[in-house]
Parts: C-alpha cells; sequence; structure tokens
C-alpha cells in the first residue's frame, strides 16, 4: 500500500510546530495503521509483509537546520527503511544550491543530547534501514520497537527557488531478530615504553561519506607507519564495534566522532565506545561547552579541526575557550593551513603574554577516499606507551610534533647552563638572560628550510637541507628575547616572497621561570 502526503512548509502548516532543538520544526505526523490495526496482536500481520508511506514537500529559502518528519510506527515491526531524493536545479556562479541532508530518530524522541539518535548519513547516501540485527553504515542497528519515530532532513543549503523532496518509508513486518553484542577494539596496543608514537586522529569510512571500509583504512594506516589511528565519522558513533578485529599489537584504534555543525566541525578524539555528541547546534545558542563537557566526561579530547576551512558551515564559530588541542593542519597543506597556523601561533602569543594555558596544535590527514592519503599529515607523539590514556596525555601536553609522512623525523630541544634542557611542550626553567641553544635534528626532509619561530615572530631561518634530507641546526638565544620557540620545517617556496608548504612543524619550548 502507498500513500502520498505533502507536506509543505509556511506559515498557515497544520500540525507545524517549533521543537525543543534550536532552529527545527516538525511536520504533521504520518501514520502506517489505522487504529483496529494498532489493537492487534503483532502475529496477526503477515510476516515479511511491507507498507509504504511517501512524502513529498518544498522547503524554502531560509528553512530551519533541521526538519522532523514524524512517522507513526506500530508493532510488530521488523525492520525500518527510508530513502529519498530531491531536486537539484542548476543556480548561477556564487549562489548556493541545493544539499538535504537525512537520519533519523526512535521513538524516544529529538531531544538534544538524548537517546533517540538512531543514524546519520549526512548527504552521503539516498536510503537506509535499520533491523536488530544490522544497519546500514552510520545507523545504529536495534530493536524497531513500537512508537513516533523521526526522519530528520537537514536543509544543508537551498536555491532560491526552493527545495522540493520526496521522502519514502517502507515498514517490514515480522519477528525482530537478535540484537548483536558490540566488541570494541581495546585501549592498549603493544607499545615500545615511552617513544614516539604516530599516529592520525581523523579518517572518514564507508560509516560517514568516506569511500574506504574499516579494513582498509587500517591496511592504509599500517602502510603509512602509524602506531594509532582514530574513528571520526561525522555525527554518528556507527562505527564503532567494526575497529576491534582490525586493531593488534602494531595498531590501537580510539573512537571518536567529528561533531559537524553548522558552525565548524569538532573532533571528538579518544572517546569511551558508544559515546554519541550531538551536533544540532550553533554558536548562537551558546551550547557548545556543555557538549564539550560531554566529550571529556566521555575520555576524550576536544579538537575544533580544520577551523579556517572554507567549505559551508566548516569554519569554526565556538571559540576555542572548550579546546584542548587545535588541528592546525588538515590533509594536503593549502592556505588555510597556513592561515590555521599563524592564528595557533596568534593563541600562542596571547598565552604567554597573558599567563594563560596554551592551547598545543596537531595534524591529521581528514581522508575520506583516494587519492587521499591516510597519514598525512600525521601526529608524532612522545607518550609514556601505546594506549589511549597515554597517547591522549601527550596529545593534551603538546609533547607533538606533526609531520607530512614516516620519512620524516624531528628531535628539538633547548638547553639552558647547568645541564638544563627542556623537549617539546616543555619548559626551559632559566632566567631570562640566561644563555639558551636550541637544537633541531631532522631527517626525511630534502632541500627543506628550518625556521625558528617565536612570540617575536620568524627569528631564525636555516639553508636549506642537503639532498640527504638530514641536518641538524641550532640558535642561540635568551628567555628575554624568546617567551617560547618552536620549529618549522618547509619546502621550497612555490610563490616567491611567500614561505614553501609545511613539511613539518613542532609545538613549542617555552623558555624561563
Amino acid at each position: 500500500m502507498c500513500e502520498d502526503v505533502h507536506h509543505p512548509i509556511g506559515p498557515n502548516r497544520r500540525g507545524l510546530f517549533v521543537t525543543g532543538a534550536a532552529a527545527a520544526i516538525t511536520l504533521g505526523t504520518v501514520s502506517f495503521a489505522s487504529g483496529a490495526e494498532r489493537r492487534a496482536p503483532a502475529g496477526g500481520r503477515k510476516p515479511g509483509g511491507t507498507e509504504t508511506r511517501t512524502v513529498r514537500g518544498t522547503l524554502p529559502t531560509g528553512s530551519p537546520d533541521f526538519v522532523y518528519l514524524p512517522i507513526e510506527v506500530p508493532d510488530g515491526v521488523r525492520e525500518f527503511r527510508a530513502s529519498y531524493t530531491y531536486e537539484k536545479p542548476t543556480v548561477p556562479p556564487g549562489t548556493q544550491g541545493n544539499a538535504l541532508d537525512i537520519g533519523v530518530f526512535d521513538e524516544r524522541g529529538t531531544e538534544l543530547g538524548g537517546k533517540g539518535f538512531r543514524g546519520w548519513s549526512g548527504g552521503a547516501r539516498t536510503e537506509f534501514f535499520i533491523r536488530a540485527d544490522e544497519a546500514t553504515p552510520g545507523y545504529i542497528p536495534g530493536r524497531v520497537r513500537e512508537g513516533t519515530w523521526y526522519i530528520a532532513l537537514g536543509p544543508y543549503t537551498v536555491a532560491p527557488e526552493g527545495l522540493p523532496y520526496e521522502v519514502t518509508v517502507t515498514l517490514t513486518y515480522g519477528a525482530p531478530g537478535k540484537i548483536p553484542k558490540p566488541v570494541y577494539p581495546p585501549e592498549r596496543a603493544k607499545g615500545r615504553g615511552r617513544a614516539w608514537y604516530r599516529g592520525d586522529c581523523h579518517l572518514h569510512s564507508v560509516h560517514s561519506d568516506g569511500r574506504r571500509t574499516p579494513a582498509e583504512i587500517a591496511a592504509l594506516a599500517r602502510e603509512a607507519g602509524l602506531d594509532f589511528i582514530n574513528s571520526s565519522e561525522h555525527n554518528t558513533h556507527s562505527a564503532h564495534p567494526h575497529w576491534a578485529d582490525l586493531a593488534g599489537d602494531d595498531l590501537l584504534i580510539m573512537l571518536g566522532e567529528e561533531v559537524t555543525t553548522r558552525n565548524g566541525h569538532v573532533v571528538a578524539l579518544g572517546v569511551d565506545p558508544g559515546t554519541f555528541i550531538d551536533w544540532r547546534y550553533r554558536a548562537r545558542d551558546n551550547r557548545f561547552g556543555k557538549y564539550a563537557r560531554k566529550v571529556r566526561d566521555a575520555g576524550g579530547l576536544v579538537v575544533p579541526a580544520h577551523p579556517h576551512a572554507t567549505c559551508v558551515g566548516c569554519n569554526w564559530k565556538f571559540g576555542f575557550g572548550d579546546a584542548d588541542v587545535i588541528e592546525a593542519w588538515n590533509g594536503a597543506y593549502t592556505p588555510d593551513d597556513e592561515i590555521a597556523l599563524a592564528d595557533w601561533d596568534s593563541r600562542l602569543v596571547a598565552s604567554v603574554r597573558g599567563g594563560r594555558p596554551w592551547i598545543p596544535a596537531m595534524g591529521n590527514s581528514d581522508a575520506h577516499r583516494d587519492p587521499d592519503r591516510i597519514g598525512g599529515p600525521q601526529t608524532v607523539v612522545l607518550a609514556d606507551d601505546l594506549t589511549r590514556e597515554a597517547i591522549q596525555d601527550g596529545i593534551r601536553r603538546g609533547r607533538s610534533y606533526i609531520a607530512e609522512s614516516k620519512a620524516v623525523e624531528l628531535a628539538f630541544s633547548a638547553a639552558g647552563g647547568r645541564g638544563r634542557h627542556a623537549g617539546i611542550g616543555g619548559r626551559l626553567d632559566i632566567g631570562r638572560d640566561d644563555p639558551v641553544t636550541v637544537r633541531l635534528d631532522v631527517k626525511g626532509a630534502p632541500g627543506c628550510t628550518v625556521r625558528f619561530v617565536t612570540d617575536q615572530g620568524v627569528l631564525h631561518t636555516s639553508p636549506a637541507l642537503p639532498e640527504s634530507g638530514t641536518g641538524t641546526v641550532e640558535w642561540r638565544t635568551t628567555a628575554s628575547y624568546a617567551a617560547y620557540v618552536r620549529a618549522e620545517v618547509r619546502h621550497a617556496p612555490v610563490t616567491p616572497g611567500l614561505p614553501g608548504p609545511l613539511t613539518a612543524f613542532t609545538n613549542p619550548i617555552f623558555l624561563g621561570r
């Protein structure tokens, strides 16, 4: 049976109301069963029988961030399946076209941070299903219980003439099946004790808008010389149980999410298995602090991702007061990474001059599909062991450097009198005018130059390294001249007068008491 229901959006639409979530509306309910059918026992329906409803409507420009379509699900449903289409008219250059995301919440409702979330695929898929034993990647398996479910539509952008859409929901009746018990990867791998470990903490698989399976990602991570990775799908934790068989003594797999809001993206790095962090808010809603605390309460780090990216909704607008780390290098090095690096450096200057805590930087690939290179870049962390806790501690403390590949190795230190020394992320405890020697040992960077950057700017640039890619650069300073020193290794300039793309950079060493 198929029924067409038209749901225009407008001020006179009956059944349209504002929900508890900011910038969202709920349409009229779509029912799948008459009263008589709803009172009948589940066994009264033919096993495997299906019912279908199709809903059509048009979203105007200025639509809210989320439009919820309630679906009355009767008892005895084995599978919930939905598909959707929408028109994509040609628009003039510089004008936004149509882009519509989709997800679903179950009978527990759409409350922000609630328990009703059952999956999200954004714009990566046109259909999905949920059963007790299995679900489309991006969605959470489990019983299809009786009650009001909600298709969540997210009009990401809307063309001037509006966004006509069509949603089809099909319910299949029958025995529900068994819910598999999730198994998650261990929080420890066989490490080398206190050592430098390489990782990539921003990756996408088929569980969001990536094209690689978790198995393919794990294989490529090993090829890239990585010791740890972090699962970070857009707005879903569905991948978490799919990593257990891929971890090993040589690869620690942490679990997380890329919380993808309309005002920027943030990686929840290394949260407890099965943790979901809501994303349905903007900076003006003043809710980010609450969800940053949820990340930390679940054992994770809060990492604003690609903060100066130019894609719609990617630019970070929540401020950095709740950040543990900043992703200052995302994927292939581009001008927005140069801006992110400069912005991060300005925050270092403000922290040392204002006596405030500093925020470390990291780099990740944000790899989605070929030719995106996993481990390009990668964060190299000094950690006490290859465990979730130890890796997070090293990242949080800034005991790390960022490199374009496993070929690049850095050793960065500062030494003062009486045997005092400090490494990346540390502090050299010396007087303001005591002499300091800063040293960087480099491998794997042929033809590159080294720059030492301080709160006063770039104060030393080396000649190009030899073709072997190996070299040592030293510089002498004092704490009165440089409150911190960090190192950059750069390729030859592409544009005369501008610095070349990064090969690697370090978190700072602080000088003085």
